[in-house]
């Protein structure tokens, strides 16, 4: 029975809640329930929506739904925006239908804002088709849309790799007098990048995209909404540009350098060191100097294409300059020195380790264990780096993901080292641990 109910409660703890706190505390008193139950009334749980949202539990969402209609609770228009949003946030699709489709049920319409949250939740997805549809269910329903839902479909069409929907999009905006923003060059870019398969001339369109944006309009329809401000969602999420974990961080991020940020990267990613230099010149002339985001997609570009000497020394002009440092101009350093796994660069990556320990730079479970996935791959050498990042999250007792425990575990047992070495004992038992949590414990994740 218990393992029924284990079992039960990682699918739906909704449910777990109806059979167990419903049917054995029924004859409990009024002061007992209201310890059990974290909400009660739509304010309640609004707050708790926005909670789960913040803390990035997105996959719980659904659960405090069907929680909140055991209680007896109305959702309202405003708290279904809540819970879109948490789970756009989260990329969650099928849930953002889920809840749309529940409005619906209740004759609740879908304004214009929350169909703009659908439209980037499919873009977050890489679902482009999907959004053609939500938005043609717009029409279709005289939801008449804004700015933000032009740029929301265009970027969505870009990640995707659908250029041709991206430039009818174009087209749909230049014919409804919607002037092109940074955001729509930025998904211009995007959406050559990802087309299949990459044109020759990609690098040439690039900077090309980067030019004519210098021209680009500021228009009142596509500025953030009053909405977007009470949920705290930059454009930069919305639209879903590679930037949008660092809006919030002014002194990391230029704003209005959103187009050159998504040229760099996207240069990067192809490893186009000439380019990248060219698109450099570019910034330079326009009088604008390279934030702490363009200074990690030009490090990238070099790492990648194995030239660490001008890795090394973007990293080292930067930390001699008077710009405040950022643990991701380490983190960059040490994964891109990693490249190939070559002598001079696993060197590079040991002394950065060292380096940013030393500075009281420190680790989080999402860097480190990507960091130790990646040196895991180590074939030949001594393995010092992934060692020492092991060693590092131990050392504060961060806990990595069990795909880079995995991947340690098994280039440790590649090596000959005992089988009672202290090392690996604890990495098995790690293992063991986290394969067997992930396998008692499934949800909605």
């Amino acid at each position: 029975m218990k393992f029924l109910i284990q079992s039960i409660a990682g699918r739906n703890r909704s449910l777990v809640r109806a059979l167990v706190s419903r049917r054995f505390f029924a004859s409990s008193s009024p002061e007992e329930l209201a310890k059990r139950n974290y909400a009660n009334d739509l304010s309640e749980y609004n707050s708790v929506v926005n909670s789960v949202t913040a803390q990035r539990r997105h996959y719980l969402l659904r659960d405090v739904y069907d929680d909140m209609k055991l209680d007896g609770v109305q959702p309202t228009a405003d708290i279904f925006h809540s819970f879109v949003v948490g789970v756009m946030k989260g990329a969650r699709l099928s849930d953002a239908f889920f809840f749309r489709e529940e409005m619906k049920s209740m004759g609740i319409a879908p304004d214009v804002n929350l169909y703009n949250f659908l439209i980037s939740t499919c873009g977050k997805c890489k679902n482009g088709k999907e959004a053609i549809r939500v938005f043609d269910e717009m029409k279709r329903y005289d939801v008449k849309p804004n700015g933000q839902t032009f740029v929301c479909l265009l970027n969505a069409c870009a990640v995707s790799g659908h250029l041709d929907l991206v430039y009818a999009i174009v087209r749909d905006m230049t014919a409804a007098g919607v002037g092109l923003n940074q955001f729509c060059y930025a998904g211009l870019i995007t959406a050559h990048l990802n087309k299949e398969p990459r044109p020759d001339n990609l690098s040439t369109k690039i900077l090309e995209l980067v030019e004519q944006s210098k021209g680009w309009s500021s228009i009142d329809s596509s500025r953030k909404s009053a909405e977007d401000m009470m949920f705290n969602i930059s454009e930069e999420e919305l639209y879903n540009v590679p930037t949008a974990e660092y809006s919030h961080r002014s002194r990391f991020l230029q704003r209005n350098l959103t187009v050159y940020h998504v040229a760099f990267s996207a240069l990067a990613d192809i490893k186009d060191v000439q380019a990248t230099e060219a698109l450099l010149e570019m910034l330079k002339k326009d009088g604008k100097n390279t934030d702490t985001y363009c200074v990690i997609q030009v490090m990238r570009c070099y790492l990648h294409s194995k030239d660490f000497k001008n890795g090394l020394k973007c990293f080292e002009d930067y930390m001699n300059s008077d710009k405040t440092p950022a643990m991701e101009l380490y983190t960059t350093l040490i994964e891109g020195a990693m490249t190939d796994y070559t002598e001079e660069g696993m060197k590079i990556a040991q002394e950065t380790l060292v380096s940013m320990n030393d500075r009281n730079f420190f680790l989080d479970a999402k860097t480190g264990s990507n960091l130790l996935l990646k040196a895991a791959g180590e074939k030949t050498g001594g393995y010092t780096v992934a060692n020492m990042t092991w060693d590092l999250m131990q050392g504060r007792n961060i806990p990595p993901t069990l795909a880079s425990v995995e991947a340690y575990y098994k280039g440790l047992k590649e090596r000959e080292i005992p089988e009672d070495d202290p090392r690996l004992m604890l990495v098995t038992r790690t293992f063991n641990t986290l394969k067997r949590q992930q396998g008692t414990f499934p949800n909605r994740r």
